[in-house]
């Protein structure tokens, strides 16, 4: 049987499709939309940041509502380096997020409903309800492809209650003096209260597979030698998010065929760190503003904003490869910790994508922090089959 039409269908409920919905909803409320999702609420059990420099002064007014939490500034902290930076960090919890979109959407939200099929103009309900649209945006996440090769970063997260107070007045962004597990591993904090921390285990490695009982025990470890005790779990949450090093864009978009799509499954996302809100934020804004929204011309002014991206990101890819590929896994923190010297508005512009050419010359120059034949290597690579065929080369 057939449903309604509406003017945009979109399919799955995560980060990039619900500030989607939330954007055509306040911008263009005549639309009719419609946001599916499986769980019984948008969002997931995630934790999103940003830095200030990531968005500009109108998009962080617009997001404002959703920030669960915002600092001036943050740490870092390396076997030979420990640095405040200063610069606006915010973070947005799943549950902020999901409360007041759900609450603007008013009605336009399906929850706890499965899809079966997707196309550019209808989705499929579990139970065989067919719901047409003049687009439908495929925001399902990031899938399996021939055409990228990839790193990881995984990582699993504890929110905890302390007994006592846990002392930190900035969120602590990479605390990599832990020891390292086959890969570049940090120890990322966020301090939601005073006797409230999100402490979360994170590796950049080369599966997306991890080891809940593993990285469990590394954050208790973590916690006792700082001689914090947590009185209570107060949640969990847990991910891998795609590291490009090398792709093919075009033949990766048109193995996605005719379909509108958005997030990790557009390829929107930071090469280097996995950050999405920036690129999500930017996109809502894009499409809440197109004349045309049926399916063609959405899927056109979508692709249109990731190549753009892609293009802009060809030297994270770079620095990805040298990252990944370039010396031993447990030397990978030598890397950030070299980068983490770096002046503080280089910085800045790096995490937001805004790289200027002689960033890119201070980030290359000098002796690397890893093997130089095999730095050398690694940035020659430039085809997911190069890289499959030897990654240790």
């Amino acid at each position: 049987m057939s449903g309604a039409a509406y003017d945009v269908i979109l399919a799955g409920g995560g980060l990039a499709n619900s500030l989607i919905a939330w954007r055509l909803r306040s911008l263009r409320p005549a639309l009719s939309i419609l946001l599916i999702e499986a769980a019984d609420r948008i969002g997931g059990n995630h934790t999103w940041s940003f830095h200030d420099s990531d968005l500009t002064a109108r998009q962080r007014a617009w997001t404002a509502q959703l920030v669960s939490a915002r600092w001036p500034r943050y740490d870092v902290v390396f076997p030979e380096l420990s640095r405040t930076l200063e610069g606006g960090y915010a973070s947005i919890a799943s549950g902020d997020f999901a409360r007041v979109i759900e609450r603007d959407l008013d009605g336009a939200v399906l929850l706890g409903t499965r899809i079966e099929a997707i196309t550019p103009t209808s989705v499929r309900l579990a139970g065989g309800t067919v719901l047409e649209a003049g687009a439908v945006i495929d925001g399902t996440g990031m899938g399996a492809s021939t055409q990228l090769a990839l790193g990881y970063q995984t990582f699993f997260g504890q929110e905890v209650r302390l007994t006592a107070p846990h002392g930190l007045s900035a969120p602590v962004i990479m605390d990599a003096s832990v020891a390292q597990q086959g890969g570049y591993r940090f120890v990322y904090l966020l301090p939601f209260g005073p006797d409230r921390v999100l402490i979360e285990d994170t590796h950049y490695i080369d599966s997306a597979a991890w080891e809940p009982a593993r990285l469990r025990a590394n954050i208790a470890a973590y916690a006792q030698a700082r001689g914090w005790q947590v009185a209570e779990v107060l949640r969990e949450e847990q991910g891998s998010l795609p590291i490009v090093l090398a792709g093919d864009f075009e033949r990766y978009w048109a193995d996605l065929g005719a379909q509108p799509c958005a997030g990790l499954r557009a390829g929107l996302f930071h090469p280097t760190t996995g950050y999405s809100l920036p690129h999500a934020v930017r996109l809502a804004d894009r499409i809440a503003t197109l004349t045309d929204l049926r399916a063609p011309a959405l899927r056109e002014a979508i692709h249109a904003e990731a190549a753009a991206a892609w293009r802009s990101q060809r030297f994270f890819r770079l620095l990805n490869r040298m990252l990944f590929l370039a010396g031993l896994p447990d030397d990978r923190w030598r890397v950030m910790q070299r980068f983490y010297r770096l002046p503080p508005p280089l910085i800045a512009r790096f995490y937001a994508g805004r790289l200027q050419l002689g960033d890119m010359a201070r980030l290359v120059a000098g002796k690397p922090p890893v093997p130089v034949r095999q730095a050398i290597a690694a940035a020659c690579k430039i085809h997911p089959r190069q890289i499959r065929k030897n990654p240790n080369e």
